[in-house]
């Protein structure tokens, strides 16, 4: 077991000198972004396992990843304050939730002795349950690619194809590694992306958040 991700929501150990570091790393490369969110032990075992389930095109995503960045940014363990784990896959064959679960089952069962918290969404029926959720429209995605494009936060919108490898960062890794955090200008959704960003600064406070 890699064990459960910390899900303190305050930082109680010592805190590094930020500013010299987050200038270095304005320079991150996708090598050294990968390399950075491969210290976080579930990352790696997740896209192990993911790529023997036979799920096309799938991503893990979101939280995991840039998280993992900003945790190493602050001098603290890479798993620190990680709530969930996301993983995208695309299949529009069968938009029901019964196929859905299927998957999120088979998932389960595949990554149940890691400790962590895993979330699985199609990202081909996201926009048959996104307006009853968080208000508002959400267009048909004909990619998981399309569906990272969609988070709040530019800097968040990175992904790891789980059988190639291949990095998703439609915005490159300047923000990310210098915590700013700007709206998405690909989904402004100016409400949603406050609220999004002040959830992520309370818990890593030196991030900035650009109105």
């Amino acid at each position: 077991m890699i064990g459960a991700s910390e899900g303190a929501e305050h930082w109680t150990g010592p805190e590094v000198e930020l500013p010299a570091c987050a200038a270095l790393c304005r320079r991150m490369t996708g090598e050294e972004f990968e390399a950075c969110v491969m210290t976080n032990p579930a990352n790696g075992a997740l896209i192990g396992r993911l790529a023997g389930l036979g799920l096309g095109d799938c991503y893990l995503t979101a939280g995991c990843l840039y998280q993992t960045v900003w945790n190493q940014l602050s001098g603290r363990p890479p798993e620190w304050g990680i709530k969930d784990y996301d993983i995208f896959y695309f299949d529009d064959g069968d938009l029901s939730w019964e196929a859905e679960d299927r998957v999120i089952r088979v998932v389960d069962q595949a990554t149940s002795d890691l400790g962590i918290k895993v979330e699985v969404r199609n990202q081909a029926r996201v926009h048959l349950w996104y307006p009853a959720r968080f208000g508002g429209d959400c267009p048909a995605f004909k990619t998981v690619r399309e569906g990272i494009d969609s988070f709040l936060i530019a800097c968040t919108c990175v992904g790891i194809d789980v059988d190639t490898g291949a990095i998703h960062a439609p915005h490159g890794f300047a923000d990310l590694a210098a915590g700013l955090l700007r709206m998405n200008p690909l989904n402004p959704r100016p409400e949603q992306f406050h609220a999004k960003a002040v959830s992520v600064r309370e818990r890593w406070p030196w991030l900035t958040i650009e109105l």
